[in-house]
């Protein structure tokens, strides 16, 4: 196992991983609470109409990625916000636009679809140390503004009228979000790919949700169970020699299915015990 600390390429995706482990649960946290949970889904697909256009132009993929899935997040969250358009028919918009945007910008670069696969599915292990400072310095961001507006951020999740009323800027705060969301999306692209990123944002979170009962304790083991089904996930591809971005979905998801019977043998107890403090 220890062997492949020694090649470049693991090294650099081991770190690749833990920042994206650490970020997508991060503000995969927001987005379930807002019930936004397919809003990555949506800027995946924008995502990959800017990894084209870098392709198309010969930019970096990855910064014409981080500003096209920006635009897309600024763009649904006005239209939601200034009901323009409701939630669910705003996401199908990004899916349908980003999608076919992608695929014709591609087609116009001459690439082929084979060529798109790393980015749809992720290839950590062509990280490269350009991609991981971009990635690093993008994934401290968000996760410092997450974690540093996270009174700000939850009160604007949890109820946005009261927000309002108390003062917060509310429109600002929720474009925040999205722009984070877009951000994370593509520092994750790598790893997990973007058709599968929003699966990293949100099944550690509805992992944690299961076994913990305030929003602080749901955030911390979220970002916990990313990082274990990151990192696990690359060295689990290492060993049995498949892809990164599918193995670390599937442990997230192993670690959902193992968890949701343990949380009910937790609420049963919880149940009883308050039945027994009643009847004294």
């Amino acid at each position: 196992m220890f062997e492949m600390l020694t090649y470049p390429f693991m090294q650099r995706a081991l770190i690749a991983a833990v920042l994206t482990g650490l970020t997508a649960p991060a503000i995969g946290t927001y987005l379930v609470q807002r019930r936004l949970a397919l809003l990555g889904d949506g800027l995946g697909h924008v995502a990959l109409t800017g990894v084209a256009l870098g392709l198309l132009t010969n930019v970096a993929p990855l910064l014409t990625a981080v500003a096209v899935a920006i635009l897309g997040a600024i763009a649904i969250e006005l239209l939601r916000t200034y009901k323009k358009a409701s939630g669910d028919v705003a996401l199908a918009l990004l899916f349908y636009g980003g999608i076919s945007g992608g695929v014709l910008l591609a087609g116009l670069a001459d690439e082929s679809a084979a060529g798109l696969n790393s980015f749809l599915f992720g290839s950590i292990v062509t990280v490269t140390y350009s991609d991981l400072w971009i990635v690093g310095i993008l994934g401290a961001v968000v996760l410092a503004l997450a974690v540093g507006l996270a009174p700000q951020l939850f009160a604007v999740c949890q109820d946005e009228e009261h927000a309002r009323v108390s003062g917060v800027p509310v429109r600002l705060y929720g474009i925040l979000i999205a722009v984070l969301a877009a951000v994370t999306i593509t520092v994750a692209m790598r790893t997990v790919g973007l058709l599968l990123v929003s699966a990293l944002m949100i099944v550690p979170v509805a992992t944690a949700q299961q076994i913990t009962r305030s929003f602080r304790t749901t955030f911390a083991a979220a970002m916990v169970i990313g990082l274990l089904a990151a990192v696990g996930g690359v060295v689990a591809s290492y060993q049995i020699n498949t892809q990164p971005g599918p193995t670390i979905v599937m442990i997230a998801l192993i670690a959902f299915a193992v968890t949701a019977p343990l949380a009910g043998i937790l609420r049963l107890r919880r149940n009883r015990t308050y039945r027994a403090q009643e009847a004294t």
